[in-house]
């Protein structure tokens, strides 16, 4: 092969494979999560900040998972929630939220009337999938 189809052949394989990645954390990904912004955190290699609303319809479910960095939150408009095991709560209207690094976290159903609606803030390894369901599963006790 000339120069020319090994240079063609390299770019096809890096576009290829930066397709395949994309796809696999959007797969990874909540479909109810909007993004509003993302940018690379300053003076910090590696570590970008992902700000987003989510809405959850009752009868949605937000699974067991963990986040490659942290989390904060604010819940935009409360809602009643079913965890797995346990009473149903009330997750309320201005309710503040902080999930560490590797903290499995959620794990809930929303119940009765009203979508849960979340603003979020991830400050989180580049590259890592936003939302990892297999590492929260391999975690939990």
């Amino acid at each position: 092969m000339n120069r020319k189809g090994t240079i063609a052949v390299m770019t096809a394989a890096l576009v290829l494979g930066a397709s395949l990645q994309a796809l696999a954390q959007e797969a990874a990904d909540s479909p109810q999560r909007r993004e509003l912004k993302r940018a690379d955190l300053a003076g910090v290699p590696g570590i970008e900040v992902i700000a987003s609303v989510a809405e959850y319809k009752p009868g949605d479910s937000i699974p067991l998972h963990l986040h490659h960095g942290i989390e904060s939150g604010y819940v935009l408009q409360g809602a009643m929630v079913q965890p797995a095991s346990g009473a149903p709560l009330m997750l309320a209207t201005g309710t503040s939220l902080m999930n560490q690094r590797g903290v499995v976290h959620a794990g809930f159903r929303v119940v009765g009337d009203t979508p849960l609606k979340l603003y979020t803030v991830h400050v989180v390894d580049k590259g890592k999938p936003l939302y990892d369901y297999a590492a929260a599963a391999a975690a939990k006790p």
